[in-house]
């Protein structure tokens, strides 16, 4: 088994990747809901989509989001009444906010009807939300305090941001089965994959035990970084650290995840930043700009997995060991 930890582009196509070269139903993605919020009265969760999107080969792959077979007449018709189009939902994937949306106030949880929709859109790997309650990320910025898709869609990422929160997070309690599946002894890996750190991880790791039970791990902890050359391939990531004060680049990535990480995954191209990094360092090509890319570094990671494993196993057998003898 292995869990993957994502938020939604990148740690998406990575999640592709790592199902296509393993059981697929051996892999259980956990995704960052914190990103969700109601739209025209909908329910919308964009990273659980977009994971599911992908995995299911709907992905809209020149959007970075949304189905690549999508029509946009209901779009259209709001423009021209005078509606919010600045979220666009293209028609299919308006069906499936509709339909979540039902099943939500007829008293499912989000987990229920996640597993549901995946499995009528023949995704594989198993999709749960990283908690059933509700957690919103919410920014500090020039601005004042903005719902994460205010800044991130609807004002393009302009504001200058100061801090972030996860409201509701103290509260939340982490899906069940992600935290069983770390307790697994049959577990191999925990993958974070390479998504923005400060919005879609870290909402994550602010669920109160989830920190705790991956110290706990007997499994490796394998990050991949969502920073390439001191920019991040999509999305706000290398900004937002700038306007908190860190100096974009795997290396202050990795720091981030210091105390959970046995391995880390970085670009050749950021070979310099391997003395700054107090994990087992792994070099490869981390943009995934083709399948075979994706596959390629899901194979790395689970290469990474295997050394590693093996490490953490020999390490407690020798502290056992050394326990008895003394």
């Amino acid at each position: 088994m292995i869990i993957a930890l994502s938020g939604g582009v990148g740690g998406a196509k990575l999640a592709l990747g790592l199902s296509r070269i393993m059981p697929p139903e051996n892999l259980l993605v956990v995704v960052n809901t914190g990103d969700d919020f109601e739209h025209l009265g909908l329910s919308i969760s964009p990273d659980i989509d977009t994971v599911a999107y992908t995995l299911a080969g709907l992905a809209n792959r020149e959007l970075g989001w949304g189905r690549h077979d999508e029509t946009w007449s209901f779009m259209e018709t709001m423009e021209a009444l005078g509606g919010e189009t600045w979220f666009r939902l293209g028609d299919r994937d308006l069906a499936l906010h509709v339909e979540r949306t039902r099943r939500l106030k007829n008293g499912e949880s989000l987990s229920q009807v996640t597993h549901d929709l995946c499995r009528r859109m023949g995704v594989g790997p198993r999709v749960i939300p990283m908690t059933d309650d509700p957690v919103r990320t919410r920014l500090l910025t020039d601005r004042g305090w903005l719902d994460f898709q205010d800044y991130f869609v609807r004002l393009k990422c302009e504001p200058v941001v100061s801090e972030v929160r996860f409201q509701g997070a103290g509260a939340a309690k982490p899906h069940p089965d992600f935290m069983a599946a770390l307790a697994d002894p049959a577990l191999e890996a925990v993958v974070i994959c390479p998504s923005n750190p400060f919005i879609s991880v870290e909402p994550i790791l602010a669920i109160p035990g989830v920190r705790q039970a991956l110290t706990g791990c007997a499994a490796p902890i394998i990050g991949v970084s969502p920073i390439i050359a001191g920019k991040a391939v999509k999305g706000p990531t290398a900004k937002m650290m700038q306007e908190l004060g860190m100096h974009p680049s795997a290396g202050t990535v990795a720091k981030r995840y210091a105390e959970l990480l046995d391995g880390y995954v970085i670009d050749h191209r950021d070979m310099s930043q391997v003395v700054s990094i107090d994990a087992k360092v792994l070099l490869a090509q981390t943009l995934m700009t083709t399948m075979e890319d994706r596959e390629a570094l899901a194979k790395i990671v689970l290469q990474a997995a295997d050394v590693l494993k093996r490490r953490k196993v020999n390490t407690r057998l020798r502290h056992r060991t050394a326990g008895d003898g003394a």
